[in-house]
């Protein structure tokens, strides 16, 4: 929708508020503080508070603020999936840390389990399950991010996070304390609800070689550095793959390699990719997102669904949309 300058930009939150939110947080709550070093295309707006979340029982009294003072609430992991928007993010943004980061793995019988928290990296979680001989773990290496937004979004290549999940457990305004549940797994979705927040997870693996698993998590890594910018600020994949091509093929084949907005690119390495080469705006990102899907629609009749989510405020010109 439409706003004015000034309601873009108008904090949600009143003086109680910001004094509850320094109560449980301390330190760690900063007010009208830049989005933009904490995501991956570097790009984005202020929150109108942003706070890192060391444990589960904060992250309860958080959620309990935001229940009973309706107040909107985002959690942003390493921020590798979303665009957030030049106007910023109304309302508290969650940045887990602390216990939410760390990760634990044993072998148990003729399995590899590796419990860990929301906010721990994938990058971590591959290197500790590869250690022990993690069958399949290859085909989660190199995924940015962190475990809550691989698992939200059943990251993977030839097999997928929801692959190896043994149990999810979530908090949510409604009911902050953890808790376990259910969750089905689709290419690039899962039935996760919006305010459900993902705490902590337990994958299983099967046990292998462990020389053999970590030379073909190499193998994956060195050909994904060779076929993916990723030494450039971006987000990975922008868009799904359509059943039966990939939208890298049809992006390059309808001619969008290299295009420009402002300071964002489509990647001359991989068209799936828009990286930002200096500069860039998330208004950038944006308006070079709708150009690509418009140019593939245009050309192949195919309508490319988008793997990054928009987040916050954007604007367009003089005006601005949430």
């Amino acid at each position: 929708m439409s706003l004015t300058n000034a309601q873009a930009t108008a904090t949600l939150l009143d003086a109680s508020d910001e004094a509850i939110l320094r109560e449980i947080f301390g330190g760690r709550v900063a007010f009208g503080a830049s989005i933009a070093p904490f995501t991956s295309w570097k790009v984005g707006g202020p929150a109108d508070a942003l706070a890192v979340v060391e444990h589960e029982d904060e992250l309860a009294a958080a959620m309990q603020l935001c229940f009973k003072q309706k107040l909107p609430w985002f959690v942003l992991g390493s921020g590798s999936n979303v665009l957030v928007g030049d106007g910023g993010i109304r309302g508290i943004v969650f940045r887990l840390g602390g216990a939410f980061a760390e990760i634990a793995a044993r072998v148990e019988g003729e399995e590899v389990l590796v419990d860990a928290g929301a906010s721990a990296g994938m990058a971590a979680l591959t290197a500790k399950a590869a250690s022990l001989g993690a069958l399949g773990i290859g085909s989660l290496a190199g995924i940015p991010g962190t475990v809550g937004g691989s698992l939200r979004m059943n990251a993977g290549t030839d097999r997928e996070m929801g692959d190896f999940v043994r149990s999810v457990w979530v908090q949510s305004p409604s009911k902050p304390q953890p808790h376990a549940i259910t969750v089905q797994y689709y290419y690039r979705h899962t039935t996760l609800a919006r305010d459900a927040v993902v705490s902590r997870v337990t994958l299983a693996f099967e046990c292998g070689d462990v020389k053999a698993v970590r030379d073909e998590m190499q193998a994956r890594l060195v050909k994904r550095k060779s076929t993916q910018p990723i030494a450039m600020p971006n987000a990975g994949s922008c868009f799904r793959n359509p059943e039966g091509d990939h939208a890298a093929r049809l992006i390059e084949a309808a001619g969008a390699k290299g295009w420009r907005e402002g300071g964002a690119e489509v990647s001359p390495l991989h068209a799936n990719f828009i990286n930002n080469i200096g500069g860039a705006t998330a208004q950038d990102v944006a308006t070079l997102l709708a150009k690509v899907r418009r140019a593939v629609h245009d050309q192949f009749g195919v309508e490319l669904q988008p793997e990054v989510h928009l987040i916050g405020v954007f604007i367009d010109g003089e005006h601005e949309k949430s």
